[in-house]
Order: C-alpha cells, then structure tokens, then sequence
C-alpha cells in the first residue's frame, strides 16, 4: 500500500467537540519543541497554571492539566479522593453522570444514585433528600454542564449543599469552563475538571483540573494507594510546582505533551484577553442568534430555557427527518460538523455546539443556511 500525508479538510466544527480552533492556537501548536524540563518551558508551566486559576476563578495551588482529555481528568478527581467503601452521592441525567457512577463502582465505593430526567437540570430537592438519607455520604458528584443534552445544572447551590453536609463536591465543567459562569472558590468546589478541546478551543488532549485545599488533605490522608500511578496526584504535583521537598526545582514524572501545551497556553491566554465576563456573554448572545434561527426552520429545543446551556444546543430532530442523511449532507457538502444524540437520545436529536472560537455570527449563518437546504432535500 501506498501511504501519503494526511491532509484534513477545514470543517466548521459545531458539534459537542472539538471545538473551532484559532489560527493564533494552532500556530503554537507548531512552535519549536523543546524538552519538558527545559527551564523555559517550566516558566511556561507556571504561567498555564496561572491562567488556568484565572479560567477556573480559584487560588488553589493544585491546578493544573493532565496530560490527557477530560476523561482522564474526571478519572483523575475520583481515584485520588474516593476510596474503597467510600460512599458517593452521584447525580445522572446524562450519558456523563453515568461515567462518574462507572468511576466510583470501579474504585470500590458505594454510589448512591440521584436521577433527574435526560434534559433538565439535577434536581436540587432530591440531592438534599439523598444527602439527608445517607449522613455518611463522603463526596458529591456532578456535572454542571451535561454534554450529552445540552441542560445546565445549579452548580453554587450543589456546592452548598455539599458543604452543609460535610461533603467534598467534585464538578465535572468539561463543557462549562469558559463558556459559562464558573466560580470555583466563590462556589465552594473541591474537585473539578474539564477539557482542552470545548469552550477553551484548544486540541484534544489535555484536562485542567484544580483541588480545594480540603480535597489535598483528603488525597494526603489516604489509607490505600491511588490505584492508578499516572494520574496520582502526589506524584504529579511535584512535576508541576516546585516545593520544599525538591529544593525548587521540578521532578520527573511524566513527558508532559510539550506542544500541546504551548497550544493550551495560547488558548487561555485568548480567554484572558477576552475576559471571562466577556466570554460567557459572547456565548449568551450566539445562543439567542442560532435559537432564533432553528425557531424559524421549526426545530424546537429539547431543554426548557432555564436550564439550558448556550454552548451545547440540543434540539429535537424534525418528524419524518432522516438525522444520518442530514448530518450527511451538511458535512459532505458544506464542512459542517453537528453531533448526534447519545443514549436515548440516538436518532431523535442534534447537538449544535457553540464553544469559544467557534461561537461566531458566520458559523451560526452558515449551520442554518446548510440545515435549512438539507431539511429541504
């Protein structure tokens, strides 16, 4: 067989992720590499960190990003805090509470299961009423912003909730960092975690995360071994802050994906140029144009206003609508990437996502002018 270079097409990317990249992001990503403990790229480090404590609203000194994606990233969160027999609290109402549950089942704790119907928020009532019901529970698990239908859960009031009952909260924000308002000191969140490749518009790969002050004590009083050495955090702290122990320099635990860091990097560094206030209200305002636009084609949302992300738009797919042959067409001929339903959702919905770089007015004029032709056809 005879191999050649693989060169993508340019497709808009306005599914569940990856996200639009900026031209400024992928120019990083073809920087020089240099070595991972290189000084120079240690003083870059730090400035991740900084900016990754401005993205996530936190002083805490542990935040960072795995050098893989958010999955890693939630993993990450439970292998170092929960432990066997641990008892969890987990909120489900997407595909994405699912893999919180599957994480706590296999570490060996004990899940207390809180459902809330796919498309709307957790219901807070119902968490306080688990919480009441279970005075032993360890953690609360969540996620603010769930992918697979588009709904946005009360973080701060979670969060709350967690610390009246003596809880450590752990937050999935894969979706939310930077696309809506998310205040991790100000909410109280002990662990949390996201993904390089939504609303900060980098490439996939990487996941920031940060830990309370409690959650570090939690990690430093573990009885058993985090059952995964890459992703134990007493390991890698020391990696990406220098500390007593090591005499101020960094030590070796992994080879840190250089380049796409320098990518990462870029990205927030946008997010900050931008400012935060300024980002959450640029993806308010490309909701209110694209829902406009769907009202007009007839497609009605899945998730009721108040709960619904702007970033991530689920929509019911039309009576008598083919979802393959319309995805079909709007990536084949027009490069316009949309996400399918997940779960029960499969077949009977669209993810229409609008994450950092790519909630643009001209991609949402494009997305509708190539939904409207393939409903048409």
């Amino acid at each position: 067989m005879q191999y050649t270079s693989f060169n993508p097409p340019a497709r808009t990317l306005m599914g569940p992720g990856p996200s639009d990249i900026s031209p400024r992001v992928l120019q990083a990503l073809s920087r020089p590499t240099i070595g991972h403990l290189d000084p120079l790229f240690v003083a870059m480090m730090d400035e991740v960190k900084s900016l990754l404590q401005y993205a996530f609203q936190t002083s805490n000194p542990i935040t960072m990003a795995v050098s893989a994606p958010g999955s890693a990233g939630m993993e990450t969160c439970f292998v170092n805090l929960v432990e066997p027999g641990d008892k969890v609290i987990v909120c489900r109402n997407g595909v994405f509470g699912s893999r919180m549950l599957e994480n706590v089942e296999r570490i060996g704790g004990t899940a207390i299961v809180v459902d809330s119907p796919w498309g709307r928020a957790v219901d807070v009532n119902k968490v306080e009423d688990a919480l009441k019901a279970h005075p032993d529970a360890r953690f609360l698990a969540f996620v603010h912003a769930e992918t697979s239908t588009g709904a946005r859960s009360d973080a701060q009031s979670l969060c709350q909730l967690a610390q009246q009952y003596d809880c450590l909260s752990i937050v999935d924000a894969v979706t939310s960092l930077g696309g809506i308002a998310l205040n991790v000191d100000e909410w109280g969140i002990d662990a949390i975690y996201s993904g390089s490749q939504k609303c900060l518009s980098c490439t996939p790969g990487l996941s920031p995360i940060s830990f309370s002050e409690k959650a570090v004590q939690k990690m430093k009083a573990r009885s058993h071994k985090v059952q995964s050495w890459f992703l134990d955090q007493t390991l890698v702290m020391d990696y990406w802050s220098s500390s007593e122990s090591n005499k101020g320099k960094r030590s070796y635990h992994h080879t840190a994906p250089v380049n796409a860091l320098y990518a990462l990097h870029e990205s927030l560094i946008l997010l900050h140029q931008e400012g935060l206030a300024a980002s959450w209200q640029r993806h308010a305002e490309m909701h209110t144009i694209l829902r406009s636009g769907l009202e007009k084609l007839g497609i009605e949302f899945i998730v009721p206003e108040q709960d619904r992300l702007p970033q991530l738009n689920a929509v019911h797919i039309p009576e008598g609508i083919d979802d393959a042959k319309v995805r079909n067409i709007m990536l084949n001929e027009y490069n316009i990437e949309i996400g399918a339903g997940l779960g029960g959702f499969a077949g009977k919905a669209w993810r229409i996502g609008l994450m950092g770089y790519g909630a643009r007015k001209e991609n949402i004029a494009l997305c509708l002018a190539a939904l409207k032709d393939a409903l048409k056809r």
